[in-house]
């Protein structure tokens, strides 16, 4: 009975551990590393970004999920969020973000330094060498 319906899908879930830094004014940009935690093993990550509307100079330290993984590649790719957020001296950071292979990343962390931004931000991830 059950042999008609379609299968569930294979999407897993992998944990993610991000660092980065940024600086701007109006245009910021940034740049780090991560690891993908997937199915037992750990996979580095270049990770490289550009927002719009960022005011000074900030790192962060992100860790969370990566939702919708089917292999380790699906996380390479451009990522896209609306948001805003402020951070003066430290502060927590969240995002939730997408790329066009539907993964969906939800980072939180803490962030040091002085940025303000009300932005479009894009990350960028790819595979490290």
């Amino acid at each position: 009975m059950l042999l008609g319906l379609p299968s569930l899908s294979c999407a897993a879930t992998g944990s993610v551990h991000i660092r980065t830094a940024s600086a701007g004014f109006i245009v910021g940009v940034g740049g780090g590393n991560g690891i993908l935690h997937f199915r037992g093993r750990n996979y580095p990550l270049n990770v490289g970004g550009i927002s719009i509307g960022t005011i000074g100079a900030a790192s962060a330290d992100l860790a969370g999920r990566a939702y919708n993984l089917r292999t380790p590649a699906d996380i390479l790719g451009t990522y896209s969020a609306v948001g805003s957020g402020l951070a003066v001296g430290g502060g927590v950071k969240y995002a939730r973000l997408r790329n066009q292979n539907g993964v969906v990343l939800e980072l939180r962390g803490r962030q040091a330094g002085l940025e303000a931004s009300l932005s479009l931000s894009g990350m960028t991830i790819s595979a490290a060498r």
